[in-house]
């Protein structure tokens, strides 16, 4: 991330930003639940709202939704950048007249928004601000009342809700309002960055096309948070999932990577395809291969560049797709799968630094993984390179 913006909080990776949610939620949770009630009858200590921070098109709304969706939670969203008016944030006044034949007695209230969670809809929640300074000023000052009491005038969020809000750097080339420190000091911070290995998991887990996973293990460089974003990726790589064949189909190819990625992202895939990088040998052929000679010599020929120079780079990708299907929740080990991430472990064109590592991060992942790996002749291999 530039210099140039200012963000607040640890940097974290999309895995490490889930496991400081739970714990800010677990906490606030138990905190609420253990204070005394106010008047009212609603807990008196509210949860302390969170803001995290980060580029655009990093994933900050969808982690949100996805630990909400994961944790049977409800969940409510709102844009403030939309609102055009404090009435959008605190619903529309109307007339409460409790006795027409009384002159005097009339009353204005207001109706909430249809985003705000009712009085008897009890969470676990959460309400989501989204892209939340890029509110006009107004608003934001406006907001200031919601995050340090979870209710406005005419509204409060239920027991067992959480506020959590996304923004975008300061600085650099955003159209964003600035916060003041009375806001900032409401919220807890965190910075989302991108990292490689978070992303190819969640990635892995959630069917991305697999050519696509590893087009950005070869090029990780090509992320530029501009136009190519993790979630532009994702959205070029749904659009080339049904094609089977990409090099036969390549005029199509570039004109979806144009239409969602800047050009210099899109000429390397181009050349990814043309460079058959995309048929690189998949995971669970390695592992479930019933020979391994014709494996062996799929491997050789994808380490060998022109001039019989080592393509690395197409390794490195084949060991790291190896890593995360093994690790994946949904992997079952069979039969012939010990023996075969062996012999792979113990190919002659795999360098012995990419051997150590991805051997490191198996036994590392523990599980039924480490058993996989008990071969001496492997160990003195991997104990022979360091």
């Amino acid at each position: 991330m530039s210099d140039d913006y200012i963000t607040y909080g640890a940097k974290l990776d999309s895995e490490s930003v889930t496991r400081a949610l739970d714990h800010i939620f677990r906490t606030n949770l138990a905190n609420e639940e253990k204070s005394a009630p106010d008047s009212s009858g609603t807990n008196g200590k509210r949860p302390t709202p969170v803001c995290i921070w980060g580029l655009h098109g990093i994933g900050k709304t969808a982690i949100v939704k996805s630990f909400a969706n994961e944790n049977g939670w409800k969940f409510r969203y709102c844009a403030p950048a939309q609102f055009e008016e404090m009435g959008d944030l605190n619903g529309l006044p109307v007339k409460n007249d409790p006795n027409p034949d009384i002159v005097g007695d009339e009353t204005t209230i207001y109706m909430p928004p249809d985003w705000v969670p009712s009085e008897d809809d009890v969470g676990p929640g959460i309400l989501l601000l989204d892209d939340l300074n890029r509110a006009d000023d107004r608003i934001l000052r406006g907001i200031m009342q919601l995050l340090q009491e979870f209710e406005m005038f005419a509204w409060k969020l239920p027991p067992k809700w959480q506020i959590v809000c996304t923004a975008n750097p300061e600085g650099g080339d955003y159209s964003v309002s600035t916060m003041d420190d009375a806001m900032i000091t409401r919220m807890l911070h965190l910075t989302m960055i991108f990292d490689l290995k978070a992303w190819s998991r969640w990635a892995n887990s959630s069917g991305v096309d697999p050519r696509g996973i590893a087009f950005v293990l070869t090029y990780p460089e090509v992320i530029t948070g501009k136009r190519t974003t993790p979630r532009t990726l994702a959205q070029f790589f749904d659009q080339i999932a049904p094609i089977t064949d990409l090099k036969k189909e390549l005029e199509i190819v570039r004109v979806l990577a144009e239409s969602s990625l800047d050009s210099i992202t899109s000429a390397t895939f181009l050349a990814f395809v043309n460079d058959d990088l995309e048929q690189l040998i998949n995971p669970n052929d390695i592992l479930n291969a019933e020979k391994w000679l014709p494996v062996s010599k799929r491997i050789h020929e994808l380490a060998t560049g022109k001039g019989e120079s080592k393509r690395v780079d197409r390794i490195a990708t084949i060991c790291t797709r190896l890593y995360l299907a093994l690790i994946d929740p949904k992997y079952k080990q069979e039969a012939p799968h010990a023996g075969n991430l062996t012999e792979f472990l113990m190919h002659e064109d795999i360098p012995n630094d990419l051997r150590f590592s991805l051997h490191r991060d198996l036994i590392s992942a523990g599980g039924d993984l480490p058993a996989m790996l008990r071969s001496p002749k492997l160990a003195k291999l991997v104990l022979g390179g360091l």
